[in-house]
Parts: structure tokens; C-alpha cells; sequence
């Protein structure tokens, strides 16, 4: 495997612009055996596997239509899932994802099961369990997308999910990962118009999403995008970190700010070359820490592109990336199986 890979590399090296980048939204990361995956927002949810983060081959979509209550929770849904998250649990992998009208809080959040993330096991099969929370415009001051899970160290799931509005939220799940607990549990965990938005179908001027909690030490790490994505060179998305002793917060800066009252401190931004940098995941795989996002190529039309970086945690605890690596850690396609 080693000689294929390295032909694979030398390939790629001498094609140089011509190789084909792996052009993803919202990446999130997940390891079965010896072979990555990586699931982005598509329709249907479009997915690829590796043997080295670094040639990726695509394997199709999720869902080959839409899920069946995708309808009712967004009327003008059109098979563009967003914002997929993949978690192991139970011997099962779960995962969640988010469809809407877009601009508004009309959104929900479903969850498909499988037993493997192979495409081409006899056991691989999606199994839908339906809606695990949903946004209605003038009701909820919050918007139910961009889903991510955790489990606390007593066995609780958390899912952390929100998009604008009035911020960031986490709620307890029950103990199938399928639905809320009872009695539900909700915490406000970051936002950027002090946690006040009102409930209406316009989003207001609170600029952030795309929760992801990582758990590293004694500390819980709470990842969120400011900024705006999805606009090319217009992008402003970059990722911003807090973190606290509980999954429930209170999640604070390196200045000791609150997430709540806008707090963040920044982890990485685009710069001439990269654009619109955010929606990450991030993980701990095989003792290696990595901070996984999507980047706008300014020299490529600003297409999106995957980036798995190296991440790193500095004397204080705080996680680093290096800017430069943005041009070093490029993922290319390979042709589908």
C-alpha cells in the first residue's frame, strides 16, 4: 500500500494545477479500519473515502432521494442537505444533518444510522430515524441547523446546533442519539447580539454558526464560524474558539469573554490567497489532533476546497493551526470506483 500510495503522490505532484482538489462545504471526518471519510453539505449528502487525508475518492451521496420529512420542516427543501456531523455510538454510526428554506429558521435536523461507512459492505444500509429538531419562523428566536454531538463524561449526548438568530444552542439528546431527553434540557452556549434576537423569519445581523465541540484534556473546546460564508471573494467566515470545564459552558475567550456576550478568540482567518475559512470539524484520530474546514482559492475562482490541518494546542491549552499550511495541505480526486 505504501509503493501505491506514493505513485498515487507522484502522479498528482507531476499533473500539479491540472489534479483535480477535493471541493467540499462543511467537511466533518470519521476513521472505519485503515479508511477516512469525509461527508459535506450536497445533495444528498456527498461523501468520500481515503487511505491518507490526502487522495480522496468520491463514493456518491447518503440519500438517494430526500428524507421523508424533509418536506414539512422546509417546504421549499430541495435535496441540498447541509451541514452533516458523523459520530460512533454503540457500535453504530450516526449521522446528523439539516435542511431549510434557506435565510430562514425554517429547519430542521434528521439523523440516519448505519452499521458501516463503507459503501461497498453488504452490512452498509441508511437507515433514516427521522426529525430530532425543528425550527418554525415566529416561534423559535434560534435556527435548527448545522447539528453536532458529544457525549459528556457521564454518557449523556449533546447536540450543539445554530445558525444567526439569537446564537448557539445545546440540547440533551436521549439515550437512543434519535431525539430529545426528557425532560428536555437547552443551554445558550455563544452569540453575537447578547443572546437576543426575537423570533421572526429574517436572520438579523448576528453572524454566527457552526458549532463544533472537541473534548481535549480537562477542557471542552466550543469551535463556531463568525462571518459570512458561501459569497467567493466576499467570504468572511473564520473560526473562533472558547472553552470550559462543563459541555454546558459557560465557554470563555483567551481574555476571559464569555462566547455568550460575542467572546471567541480566533483560530484562523483567510488571507489574500484563502477566503471565507470556517465550518470546521475536529478530531483526535490515531493520537494526532486535526482541525478539519472548508477554504475559498482565490487563485481558483474561489473554489471551496477541503483542508485537514494539523492542529496543535499551545502552553496555555489553546489550539493552534498554521496559516501557511493552507497551501501545504491539499486533498485531491481521485476518479470514483
Amino acid at each position: 500500500m505504501k509503493h501505491v500510495l506514493s505513485a498515487v503522490m507522484l502522479a498528482l505532484a507531476v499533473a500539479g494545477a491540472s489534479a483535480r482538489e477535493v471541493s467540499v462545504h462543511d467537511p466533518v471526518m470519521a476513521k472505519e479500519g485503515d479508511t477516512w471519510y469525509v461527508f459535506s453539505t450536497g445533495p444528498g449528502i456527498t461523501f468520500y473515502s481515503s487511505k491518507d487525508m490526502r487522495n480522496w475518492t468520491p463514493e456518491g451521496r447518503v440519500f438517494a432521494g430526500q428524507p421523508v420529512w424533509a418536506r414539512k420542516a422546509a417546504p421549499t427543501f430541495d435535496d441540498h442537505i447541509w451541514a452533516p456531523d458523523v459520530q460512533f455510538h454503540n457500535g453504530k454510526y450516526y449521522l446528523y444533518y439539516s435542511v431549510s428554506d434557506f435565510g430562514k429558521n425554517t429547519s430542521g435536523i434528521g439523523v440516519t444510522v448505519n452499521k458501516t461507512l463503507n459503501p461497498h459492505s453488504p452490512d452498509y444500509k441508511w437507515e433514516d430515524q427521522g426529525m430530532v429538531l425543528q425550527s418554525v419562523p415566529n416561534r423559535d428566536d434560534w435556527n435548527a441547523i448545522d447539528p453536532n454531538v458529544i457525549e459528556d463524561g457521564k454518557g449523556n449526548a449533546w447536540m450543539a446546533f445554530g445558525s444567526f438568530w439569537s446564537g448557539l444552542k445545546l440540547v440533551k439528546l436521549n439515550k437512543d442519539w434519535t431525539g430529545l431527553a426528557e425532560p428536555q434540557e437547552w443551554h445558550a452556549i455563544a452569540s453575537r447580539t447578547n443572546g437576543a434576537s426575537g423570533a421572526g423569519e429574517k436572520a438579523g445581523p448576528g453572524e454566527i454558526e457552526a458549532p463544533f465541540i472537541f473534548k481535549k484534556g480537562d477542557y471542552y473546546y466550543l469551535f463556531a464560524s463568525f462571518g459570512l460564508c458561501c459569497r467567493k471573494g466576499d467570504s468572511t467566515y473564520h473560526v473562533v474558539v472558547g472553552r470550559a470545564k462543563g459541555v454546558t459552558g459557560p465557554y470563555l475567550d483567551k481574555n476571559g469573554v464569555d462566547m455568550m456576550k460575542g467572546g471567541g478568540s480566533l483560530v484562523i482567518a483567510g488571507d489574500m490567497d484563502w477566503k471565507g475559512l470556517g465550518h470546521n470539524s475536529a478530531y483526535t484520530i490515531d493520537g494526532k489532533d486535526y482541525l478539519v474546514l472548508h477554504a475559498y482559492e482565490t487563485a481558483d475562482n474561489y473554489l471551496q476546497k477541503l483542508k485537514i490541518m494539523d492542529m496543535k494546542f499551545d502552553a496555555a491549552g489553546w489550539p493552534t493551526v498554521e496559516q501557511a499550511d493552507l497551501n501545504k495541505y491539499r486533498s485531491y480526486q481521485l476518479p470514483a470506483k
